[in-house]
């Protein structure tokens, strides 16, 4: 590994960190560390009684536009500041683990009124809920991980067995 190579290793940790903080405080100033705010958000029933919180919708705007500078002015570089390469997606292509994992995400978000974030924001109140959520959703992580693996097993012995 070169100079370069180690300072923009070194670079992108920091920029991680600093993202990372970033993230998590505009988490807890917007409130969405708070189920009960994401649920008000959620809940659009609530809309004709005055009940439904319109806030987090300026949250995830203000997000998106910034998300949306943030990649033009990226585009327009050759390299990335603080990493080797650019990171770009594999396919352009919707497939059913991503629509399934969507719903199962957003099924979880509209029950709990938790993701990931929020959720790990959430641990210095060290809530039994939280903790329960987190353990939950690790669980479901380790599970989709070993299916995966069994199914790449069973792949590649299938492929074996069909060769001369």
């Amino acid at each position: 590994m070169t100079d370069r190579d180690r300072r923009r290793s070194v670079l992108f940790h920091a920029a991680a960190l600093v993202s990372g903080t970033v993230f998590g405080l505009g988490l807890a100033v917007s409130g969405m560390i708070y189920p009960e705010k994401v649920k008000a958000f959620l809940d659009v029933s609530r809309i004709g009684s005055g009940g439904w919180d319109p806030s987090l919708a300026f949250v995830m705007a203000a997000a998106v536009i910034v998300t949306m500078m943030a990649v033009r002015i990226g585009h327009r570089r050759r390299r990335p500041l603080a990493a080797l390469s650019f990171s770009q997606p594999h396919t352009k292509r919707i497939e059913g683990q991503l629509a399934i994992g969507a719903a199962l995400f957003g099924v979880g978000w509209g029950l709990s009124g938790l993701c990931p974030g929020p959720a790990v924001a959430d641990l210095v109140f060290a809530s039994p809920a939280i903790i329960l959520f987190l353990v939950s959703m690790l669980l479901g992580v380790a599970v989709v991980h070993l299916w995966r693996r069994r199914v790449q097993r069973a792949t590649a012995g299938i492929a074996q067995e069909v060769e001369p």
